[in-house]
């Protein structure tokens, strides 16, 4: 099974910024919900390392809600990815089991170098992209007028 979390915790980071931008910084769980297609109690367990780390400020009270820690053009995808993702690995290797040939005696270390390799493109790709980046390619694309695809059947 895939794991949503970066994409979901982008994708709240985004609402957010756009919130930002139109006059709305704070948004609820609810609110950000609706935009995920999923449940309040999910997008707040998708906020709580955001705020550890800073990325997102939360407000309390009656119209409380969550709202960008610093300005979007300060936040990088890759600081969204860490803390989405915490230290979970890109993908695990399987588990090990008899060591019986090249194969099976050397399979968890080479996972172990391919995921370290791919995790570092993934962060260089995305540390030198800001929220504020991503909302004025989010644009380009609404200008070119591009529908979304359809969402896929499951």
């Amino acid at each position: 099974m895939l794991d949503v979390r970066f994409s979901s915790t982008l994708k709240a980071m985004l609402l957010l910024g756009h919130g930002e931008e139109e006059g709305s910084p704070v948004l609820s769980s609810t609110q950000l919900a609706r935009s995920l297609n999923t449940n309040p109690s999910l997008v707040r367990k998708l906020m709580v390392p955001l705020i550890q780390d800073g990325l997102v400020a939360s407000i309390k009270g009656r119209s409380g809600g969550v709202r960008l820690g610093r300005a979007a053009d300060r936040i990088t995808l890759g600081e969204i990815y860490r803390s989405s993702i915490g230290d979970k690995p890109l993908w695990a290797p399987r588990p090990e089991g008899p060591r019986e040939c090249l194969v099976t005696n050397h399979s968890a270390e080479y996972f172990g170098r391919l995921t370290d390799e791919t995790e570092a493109a993934v962060l260089g790709a995305l540390a030198g992209r800001t929220l504020a980046d991503s909302l004025d390619e989010l644009r380009a694309i609404d200008r070119a007028g591009e529908r979304p695809s359809p969402a896929p059947r499951r």
